[in-house]
């Protein structure tokens, strides 16, 4: 399937927004965080200024505070664990923009650049308030990106043509594709669920009922008088 040719098409301010709260939102430990972000090469700077301005602006905090986005880890031992990959990720090579510091189970924003395969931080479900920002200069080279990856649940694609927006959806190794949204949109009467590590099958309405449901086939010959 041809993919269109690479429009810088999509609005940088609103996309910094979403993802930024969307990366840190329930301290990431939710499966459909945003994880990875890959963003064309020319507006890198463009949007990394944003995105970081927008992530600044989170409150991190007491979760009974109705203003607080980022709030404590499950646990200290995972607040330790996600603090170790990152500094794992950094002595390999990676950059931390913001956050990167713990205080007990509440681990801050951190935004990194430089994560690449074999780290962590990349290969597995951080589960935390850690987002990893690559570039791309084709769109054939977002989709490997995305790709190459044991997981495939759900991916955010934001762009203005309608074009990319039909075809990019058959190419990526995921479950749900959201267009001009994050990874982190989810409706209870969509079909959920992945591919790969993440699973197999749908969650739903529809699909619980039909699990509760016996399914019969019925075959009718019409060349048979009945």
């Amino acid at each position: 399937m041809k993919l269109p040719s690479c429009i810088l098409d999509a609005d940088v301010e609103t996309a910094a927004a979403k993802l930024a709260r969307m990366s840190f939102a329930h301290a990431g430990q939710i499966c459909i965080s945003v994880q990875r972000i890959y963003v064309h090469k020319e507006i890198e700077q463009t949007f990394m200024e944003a995105f970081l301005r927008y992530t600044a602006s989170l409150k991190v905090g007491d979760p009974l505070d109705p203003s607080t986005i980022v709030g404590p880890m499950i646990s200290e031992k995972e607040a330790i664990r996600i603090e170790g990959w990152v500094n794992e990720a950094v002595e390999q090579g990676a950059k931390i923009w913001t956050g990167g510091r713990r205080e007990n189970n509440v681990y801050y924003p951190t935004v990194l650049t430089g994560a690449t395969k074999g780290m962590k931080v990349v290969d597995e479900e951080v589960f935390a308030p850690v987002v990893s920002i690559a570039t791309y200069e084709t769109i054939e080279e977002a989709v490997r990106l995305v790709n190459d990856s044991k997981y495939g649940l759900q991916a955010g694609v934001f762009t203005q043509s309608v074009s990319l927006a039909h075809t990019i959806p058959y190419l990526l190794e995921v479950g749900g594709v959201m267009i001009n949204d994050t990874s982190s949109f989810r409706a209870d009467q969509m079909p959920y669920g992945g591919v790969k590590e993440s699973g197999m099958g749908k969650e739903g309405p529809a699909f619980a009922i039909e699990e509760m449901l016996e399914t019969v086939t019925v075959a009718v010959n019409l060349e048979e008088q009945l």
